[in-house]
């Protein structure tokens, strides 16, 4: 069915002009083509858009014409607008939302019109002129999914955290780990990089008893990374064992480095699921990666001994693999997560390491 028969047919089916024999055999055209169903579904829209449009501009009218009555009465009178951006904003978002809106129609109704008034075009014509109005309209959602990216960008939580803590990319596609205890009782989660960029995160999985929560990064303004420097050791670290690492203990989004060295190769009351470490650590190192010298993550810090100095406990590494095996099990979750599978910085200085390393170390602020 050419294009301008087909817009013929659907604008006499939505408007009830056909008879039962021909509403029958569209409607059974609907059933057999779905291209055509989508063609109706869309031009109903359409006019429900218009008449929304038609609505509003009345309205509108309205307003302004009671408005300026108001106005000559004496009974209201006009502050002078404040020329900020934020008061500027949100006195026009509407009008520019609108005029988006009004942009689609006008293209939306430009095409109808070279439908009905250009029967003698070539169809080639009028699929070019339908193409074109589709990227128009495509262009429009991009411009509106940028418009609300920048809005969404200039939003941080203003709010203190309740709980702070520290997480480490393990796939670059935006999942981290911290530690359980920072995000268990959280509403809302946001991590933030060494930039000071805020991003919306959702917590995925999390397990009490190895003290591991993984995080994945739901905010659109995240840029995945390519590839992480180090990677995640599955084996158990050596006792004595020179370790480091990278956290948030502040709450600026400065990040602060602490080394030390693998003081046990159990953890309290000799848990077998982690390490004691001689380090010095603070609230926010919660969460934190641990690092051997090689730059291979062997830990997550996870809790410091009130009675002992310098004491301080990190869940092992293996247990990030474990809690991938259980997202795996779990058949509502639909994960994917890889984890790095090569270094980057073991032949490097430490002060290199750390500069490879940092932008994938995050604040966790849970609210």
């Amino acid at each position: 069915m050419q294009e301008i028969q087909l817009l013929d047919a659907i604008e006499r089916y939505l408007r009830g002009e056909m008879n039962s024999e021909e509403r029958a055999a569209f409607e059974q055209l609907r059933k057999n083509n779905a291209e055509v169903d989508e063609r109706v579904v869309e031009h109903t829209m359409f006019l429900q858009q218009i008449d929304q449009f038609s609505d509003w501009k009345n309205f509108r009218s309205s307003l302004h014409d009671v408005h300026n009555q108001l106005i000559n009465n004496g009974d209201i009178t006009e502050a002078a607008p404040k020329a900020t951006v934020r008061e500027l904003w949100k006195r026009y978002k509407r009008i520019v939302a609108v005029a988006a809106s009004i942009a689609g129609i006008t293209a939306v109704s430009i095409s109808i019109m070279a439908y009905y008034f250009t029967p003698n075009g070539s169809i080639s014509e009028i699929r070019q002129l339908s193409q074109q109005l589709n990227e128009v309209k495509n262009s429009q959602k991009q411009t509106s999914k940028e418009l609300f990216d920048l809005k969404k960008s200039t939003h941080s939580p203003t709010a203190p955290a309740k709980v702070g803590g520290t997480g480490f990319m393990i796939d670059g596609k935006g999942y981290l780990v911290t530690s359980a205890h920072v995000v268990v009782n959280a509403d809302s989660v946001y991590v933030q990089n060494i930039k000071g960029d805020y991003f919306k995160a959702a917590t995925i999985y999390s397990n009490k008893q190895t003290d591991i929560a993984v995080l994945k990064i739901t905010d659109s303004r995240f840029q995945p990374f390519k590839t992480l420097p180090y990677t995640i050791q599955k084996s158990q670290a050596d006792l004595g064992e020179e370790i480091f690492t990278l956290g948030f203990p502040r709450p600026s989004s400065e990040v602060v480095y602490n080394r030390g060295y693998l003081s046990a190769s159990t953890g309290y009351n000799g848990d077998t699921l982690t390490y004691q470490i001689a380090i010095t650590a603070n609230p926010g190192n919660s969460g934190g990666p641990i690092f051997n010298e090689f730059g291979d993550v062997i830990g997550i810090l996870s809790g410091k001994q009130i009675t002992a100095e310098g004491v301080v406990f990190s869940s092992k590494s293996k247990n990030i693999f474990s809690a991938l095996t259980d997202i795996k099990k779990d058949t509502t979750n639909n994960e994917r997560i890889k984890l790095p599978t090569s270094s980057h910085v073991q032949s490097l200085s430490r002060t290199r390491q750390i500069r490879k390393i940092e932008d994938c170390v995050f604040m966790v602020k849970s609210y």
